[in-house]
């Protein structure tokens, strides 16, 4: 693997800013990128202008989808039609996503990072406004992917500022997210919410009592459930089970993953 993208993919025929980008990215994909999941050397290219995933692995099929972005990811990276992007990832066969963040004046790959299928809620994803009555697409709505949201254990590092990890490690780390995967959309969005919370608090250890002082905030999103705080136990307890944290006695807790 390198961290160079290969400019004889650019030719005349390309001129937009967005179109160079789009081929740098996806053909340094093509070229250098494993399969996170089984550690297939090469994953392959869709056909063009499927709705939300690029490439799959030709061993396990997983399918993935590549957001690039030129200088830092921030805090949201811009994605395409939102009906599409939530139909997709309420769905049980939606796709891992590469976000990656390069330098056109380097021409190199800055970071990237694969996020698990498993870590996408509908709350990650922000609606844009409809496009003006007088635009080419006229009413058509957009989205946003808030990066800053997906909770540390959902964030795989697999080039972090030009430094490649081992591919040995990132399938590694893959097989032991996939701990938390949950095909119930409403359940997962609720582990993404405690997880959320646990990360918040600044210390390896934690108590229950610190967990509990985000109920109000549960409850404002979760109004019918008026036993947040039997739901929360139940969610820490399935964190233990699946090794994120671990239970120390006397309502405390420590963070593993």
């Amino acid at each position: 693997m390198t961290t160079d993208f290969d400019s004889n993919y650019i030719t005349a025929t390309y001129h937009s800013n967005s179109q160079i980008a789009r081929i740098l990215t996806e053909n340094w994909v093509k070229d250098n990128m494993y399969c996170p999941r089984c550690g297939e050397t090469r994953i392959k290219h869709f056909e063009n202008n499927r709705p939300v995933a690029d490439f799959f692995c030709p061993n396990c099929h997983n399918e993935y989808e590549l957001k690039s972005k030129d200088g830092n990811l921030g805090h949201k990276v811009s994605d395409g039609a939102y009906s599409t992007m939530i139909d997709r990832i309420t769905s049980n066969n939606n796709p891992d996503f590469f976000f990656m963040s390069y330098s056109k004046n380097e021409m190199k790959v800055k970071d990237l990072i694969l996020v698990p299928k498993h870590f996408f809620v509908p709350d990650i994803i922000e609606k844009r406004n409809p496009l003006s009555p007088t635009a080419r697409r006229a009413g058509w709505i957009g989205c946003n992917i808030l990066v800053d949201k997906i909770p540390n254990q959902g964030i795989i590092n697999i080039i972090s500022n030009g430094n490649i990890a081992d591919i040995k490690d990132v399938v590694k780390m893959v097989n032991k997210s996939n701990q938390l995967a949950i095909n119930n959309i409403n359940g997962r969005g609720w582990l993404m919410d405690i997880l959320h919370c646990i990360n918040i608090i600044p210390t390896k250890e934690f108590t229950l009592n610190e967990i509990y002082k985000f109920e109000k905030e549960l409850h404002i999103k979760y109004p019918k459930n008026n036993n947040i705080k039997p739901k929360i136990r139940q969610q820490l307890q399935f964190l233990r089970d699946r090794g994120v944290i671990e239970f120390l006695g006397d309502g405390r807790y420590m963070k593993i993953m």
